[in-house]
């Protein structure tokens, strides 16, 4: 069970997060947004991850990954933090932002 934890955060975090899709304008509904939004700044994240590990600054333990790699040394859950979480703060985002115009809006 230790290999899957690092999903299993991941995918609490998606969990929790998306009721708050019914607010405002919704990030999932603007898929492409959300992409051009979390892409750049997952690549760059990426890249300095992958520098660090090569320059052995940086590891993983390897307990509470599933030990699949994406080409070089990196876990696949780390890429899909860098999708996630980000993701996450979008949604939050979104609705606090919804919320409190709503609220001004009295």
């Amino acid at each position: 069970m230790d290999h899957w934890q690092y999903l299993i955060v991941l995918a609490a975090c998606l969990a929790i997060t998306l009721p708050l899709e019914i607010f405002g304008d919704g990030v999932y509904r603007q898929a492409w947004r959300a992409v051009r939004a979390i892409l750049p700044v997952a690549a760059v994240f990426l890249l300095w991850d992958e520098v660090a590990i090569g320059a052995h600054a940086w590891t993983y333990n390897r307990a509470y990954t599933t030990g699949a790699d994406i080409p070089f040394q990196m876990p696949i859950e780390e890429v899909l933090f860098f999708v996630v979480i980000p993701l996450c703060a979008l949604l939050t985002y979104n609705a606090v932002s919804a919320i409190l115009e709503r609220f001004n809006r009295r």
